[in-house]
């Protein structure tokens, strides 16, 4: 799944007709979190007119909210809200600030403004998407360490500590699917003189670029 990177928060302003749009947005993983968030932009900008926003958390994105905090229905929470889902995030928050300029945008205006907004907000965060891997442990010899090191980077593996002892020990990680594959290759590469041990799975935040 992709959301925003731990502890990471963006912004981002974009001005039509005279009114200023600030864009904020951020990880979260509760609703709690969400509802937090949002509370501590509304007392930022207590003097704005409206700070309409929405959320979408769950490993599938299937807890969502929008909320248009006084503008009219429809225009600004959902519009938010369709940019999170657009960008395929999920544990994420979005609040657009809206100063009025003066000048009226009409429903449709306020629908486009307050998606760009969001779009801005969200293109301005680190966004990293989180996969799951799989500890496994290589005991070999120090006269195959060479050649399974070469098959590790040929291979983009990613890897932990390196163990050194009478032995060594590669701590790799890999996708689930890719699992066995690594143990077939790794064996052949060896004639079968590696010794494998599956370990736990954990989930890694990779960057998107």
């Amino acid at each position: 799944m992709q959301t925003i990177r731990q502890d990471a928060e963006g912004f981002a302003e974009y001005i039509i007709q005279k009114s200023r749009f600030l864009a904020y947005t951020k990880r979260v993983n509760e609703e709690s979190e969400a509802q937090e968030f949002i509370m501590r932009i509304k007392k930022k900008h207590y003097d704005a007119r409206h700070n309409p926003s929405a959320y979408v958390l769950g490993e599938h994105g299937e807890r969502q909210k929008s909320n248009d905090d006084g503008e009219p229905g429809g225009t600004a929470g959902n519009p938010i809200l369709e940019s999170i889902k657009k960008k395929g995030l999920t544990n994420t928050v979005v609040v657009v600030t809206r100063y009025f300029g003066g000048i009226k945008l009409g429903a449709g205006g306020l629908i486009r403004a307050y998606g760009h907004s969001a779009i801005l907000g969200l293109e301005a965060t680190p966004i990293v998407e989180r996969r799951p891997y799989t500890r496994l442990a290589v005991a070999l010899p120090y006269d195959l360490l060479a050649s399974v090191e070469n098959y590790v980077r040929e291979t983009s593996l990613k890897r932990e500590e390196t163990e050194y002892a009478d032995g060594v020990t590669l701590r790799l990680l890999a996708e689930p699917a890719a699992l066995e594959r690594v143990k077939a290759d790794i064996t052949d590469l060896t004639a079968a003189r590696a010794i494998f041990e599956d370990g736990d799975t954990t989930v890694l935040e990779l960057p998107i670029t």
